[in-house]
């Protein structure tokens, strides 16, 4: 199948933002105070993390570069090429521009190859029942990955229902932890930066999150991701009674 191929999952639609429940009505406009939830990607809604660490290590090896998990933390929400500069910078390599778009591209062919894999069943838990409740309360959804494969992993998932805009690392100049993306987002959806809610689980997420003026509820542990509005362990504990308060101060 090829990676750009559209998929069109025979699947049953929830209602869009605004759209009456079936046998229901209009849920009140701008409920909570909150128009809009931007969800960052790899972990959050699905765990991918693990292909991305596999891809780069394989790169790693064949560059005689140590790598590990340690070192994978320091490319978690961080851009491709920002990733490979990392990577580079620690095994003291130097590459010219054209070899280094050579080498991001083989790191992303193994990680689309592993991906082509990934099911709604791969949809992290507690995903589902927060977006349907989104859709339910009328409030506005995109995803803000620094990946450029995002689109096609909501594809794989079968969550393109639940999202009114889709943004990756391709639709921006700068990524995390610059706010550009979560304000392409805030624009794309037609709100202000206080009525949007990030959801991220990554160190650059959450500072790019604040930077763009918006509540931040952090996905992992408190210790990591302090810096965020609210932190949950995972994504089961994430609700609108639960982020609701960070919206009536």
């Amino acid at each position: 199948m090829a990676d750009d191929a559209p998929l069109m999952p025979d699947v049953l639609s929830p209602p869009r933002a605004g759209e009456p429940k079936a046998g229901g009505v209009p849920p009140a406009e701008g409920a909570l105070g909150l128009r809009a939830v931007l969800f960052d990607l790899d972990g959050v809604l699905v765990d991918t993390a693990r292909f991305h660490f596999l891809a780069w290590k394989r790169l790693a090896d064949r560059l005689d570069i140590p790598f590990d998990q340690e070192a994978n933390e320091q490319l978690k929400g961080v851009s491709r090429a920002a990733s490979l500069e990392i990577l580079l910078a620690a095994g003291a390599r130097t590459f010219v521009a054209g070899e280094k778009a050579a080498l991001a591209d083989e790191k992303n062919a193994v990680y689309l190859e592993m991906v082509r894999e990934l099911t709604p069943a791969d949809v992290l838990p507690g995903v589902l029942p927060f977006l349907r409740e989104l859709r339910e309360h009328s409030i506005k959804t995109a995803v803000c990955s620094a990946s450029q494969s995002a689109g096609r992993i909501i594809e794989l998932l079968e969550l393109q229902p639940y999202f009114d805009a889709v943004l990756g690392g391709h639709d921006v100049a700068r990524g995390k932890p610059e706010p550009d993306i979560f304000l392409a987002a805030r624009d794309r959806l037609g709100c202000e930066s206080g009525e949007c809610l990030v959801v991220e689980d990554a160190v650059a997420g959450v500072q790019a999150g604040l930077a763009a003026g918006m509540k931040v509820a952090g996905i992992g542990k408190p210790g990591v991701l302090g810096e965020a509005d609210r932190v949950f362990p995972d994504m089961t504990m994430l609700t609108l009674a639960a982020v609701s308060p960070l919206f009536f101060s």
